[in-house]
């Protein structure tokens, strides 16, 4: 027996075979006689590189989600740089080299870059540029750009590192962990892994030459501790572990059908957000008591032409059928910022995210935002559903958006087309503006959804993808808070539902919050539905209140989170 020590950067127990990935990197260097046909080369390779990329994109959102997607997004966006595209054609015409030699210098350039940086985030972009280099280079050499061997590997893969290209693309079937010597927490690796639910560890040491195919490894994806063949107490000791996993999710799967009600009997709902109809189905498989945010844009993606009334009527009908009558909450089109469509005609922008995007566009592209909105009203008569209008900052612009609602309405009754005449039309309340203004905001709004993850960026003024201010960008900010508890109540005065639809409605640590400030419904991945239901079926409204009235007077994050662990030392659920 051995131990290997490493980084756990996805937690969980693996126990199996070791498969060990071949990896061929290996580039010829090639002086040539025509740059020009070299460059023709290159551009071919970047063309089918990009549609390749464009592909993972959607089939990792489909897959995995919208955060893992936004991976190949940003590398799809460096294939298309000009500086790295015209350095590489540089290095062909200077150097009379071959495409896939100049590629491999350039990508190496980049790469060290990036390692040379002080901070852990930055340093692992290097894999992003690697994994693009060797995109480029395969598409150059006439190579498969998929896992050749995905449907022979089964067991734990073993490799010196992992792009997050072939992270993306493994069979979570097959394989049942991974090791590899290169990579951190902060990979795009290993954010794929976590989220495919891949149990992982990294950076382990010469792990290549202390490993050999078939070897037993047991490992614990969160300790990093990674044990070549066990001896049989070790074995025991890890399957007991992996016996309790299983246990705890055989727990959570018996809570289907129950509802979210606290032990002293408040009910809330735990609804589940989906980027498009084929999320539907890993919905229903974890009892979502409704769909508290349907983003939309993916109709818009991966097309050059808007989608008529009638092709989007037919898939919010799916939706609203499959969900049997249960809530469904369809976001209207929320583009630009980090959405640019092309065929749209949106103008590039210095900052996007304080720009011309969500509602404000609708609004500016009325046909647009009006044909949605009548596939959405036609859908109603199948389903119970409701609209939401994304980025609204002022109640000027929610009373524009009802306007064109009405429009739409009389488009179809002249037309003798049903729909459901009480529909809610709320908003998402994702400015600071809206939330200082929702006591306002409540008299126009149905209900209120708040989208955390650009509430918290725009309060704290802090990028969330930017590492060096990360220590800002963070659910437990007071300020966040206090704004969320005044967006609550002044939903509650005026008698409206709020509910929650950020990635901070999935915090565990953070359900004891959001229950204690009177939260109604909290959206989250399909995934954690059922760990959601269960925290909040083993808490006490009561006691969660008191402790959110307390916690609402500190000043700082840290003080924030030491009362939340302190609280949840009571709480077994936690």
């Amino acid at each position: 027996m051995k131990l290997l020590k490493g980084i756990g950067v996805s937690p969980g127990i693996a126990v199996g075979r070791i498969f060990i990935l071949e990896q061929s990197t290996e580039t010829e260097k090639r002086n040539i006689q025509s740059c020009e046909m070299e460059i023709a080369r290159l551009n071919d390779a970047l063309q089918e590189s990009a549609s390749e990329l464009e592909k993972l994109y959607e089939e990792t959102r489909k897959k995995i989600g919208d955060k893992e997607a936004a991976i190949f997004e940003a590398q799809l966006f460096m294939l298309q740089d000009q500086e790295f595209i015209e350095r590489i054609k540089s290095e062909i015409e200077t150097e009379k080299i071959n495409a896939e030699w100049a590629v491999e210098n350039v990508t190496r350039y980049y790469a060290s870059l990036f390692l040379n940086m002080e901070n852990e985030y930055m340093r692992e972009r290097a894999q992003d540029i690697k994994d693009i280099g060797n995109r480029i280079k395969n598409s150059l050499k006439g190579l498969s750009k998929n896992p050749s061997d995905k449907n022979a590997m089964e067991g734990i893969i073993a490799a010196k590192e992992i792009t997050p290209s072939y992270m993306a693309q493994l069979n979570t079937e097959k394989i049942t962990g991974v090791l590899t010597e290169t990579g951190g927490k902060t990979s795009h690796a290993a954010i794929i892994s976590r989220a495919l639910g891949i149990p992982a560890v990294t950076g382990i040491q010469a792990l290549l030459e202390e490993v050999q195919n078939g070897d037993y490894i047991v490992f614990d994806g969160e300790s990093g501790n990674v044990y070549i063949n066990p001896s049989d107490e070790i074995l025991r000791d890890y399957k007991e572990k992996l016996k309790d996993l299983i246990s705890i999710k055989n727990k959570l799967n018996s809570l289907k059908g129950t509802k979210s009600i606290t032990s002293d009997g408040r009910q809330i709902k735990v609804f589940s957000n989906i980027s498009s109809d084929k999320d539907i189905k890993i919905v229903l498989e974890n009892d979502a008591e409704g769909i508290g945010l349907f983003r939309t844009e993916f109709l818009l993606m991966g097309r050059n032409n808007i989608p008529s009334c009638e092709e989007q009527f037919e898939v919010y009908k799916k939706v609203a059928s499959l969900m049997q009558g249960n809530t469904v909450i369809i976001r209207t089109f929320d583009i630009g910022g980090d959405k640019p469509l092309d065929y749209i005609g949106l103008a590039p922008e210095d900052n996007p995210f304080l720009g011309y995007r969500g509602i404000r566009i609708s609004l500016d592209r009325k046909n647009l935002f009006k044909e949605q909105l009548k596939a959405i009203l036609k859908a109603s008569a199948f389903g119970n559903i409701k609209i939401m209008f994304p980025m609204i900052s002022t109640i000027g612009e929610l009373i524009q958006a009802k306007e064109i609602l009405f429009e739409a309405k009389e488009d179809l009754r002249k037309q003798e087309i049903p729909f459901n005449e009480e529909i809610q039309a709320g908003i998402m309340i994702e400015t600071p503006a809206a939330a200082i203004m929702s006591d306002l905001l409540s008299k126009e709004a149905d209900f209120f959804s708040i989208g955390t993850n650009d509430l918290i960026q725009y309060t704290m003024a802090a990028d969330r993808l930017n590492s060096k201010v990360s220590y800002l960008y963070n659910f437990y900010q007071p300020a966040v808070l206090r704004l969320i508890k005044h967006v609550i109540d002044s939903g509650h005065r005026e008698g409206i539902e709020v509910g929650m639809c950020g990635e901070a409605a999935g915090e565990t640590g953070l359900i004891p919050v959001w229950l204690g400030m009177g939260i109604d419904e909290l959206s989250v991945n399909p995934n954690s539905i059922l760990a959601t239901r269960n925290i909040v079926q083993n808490l006490n409204f009561h006691e969660a209140k008191a402790m959110t009235d307390n916690l609402l007077n500190l000043s700082s994050d840290e003080d924030v989170k030491l009362c939340l662990e302190e609280f949840s030392q009571s709480c077994s659920c936690l």
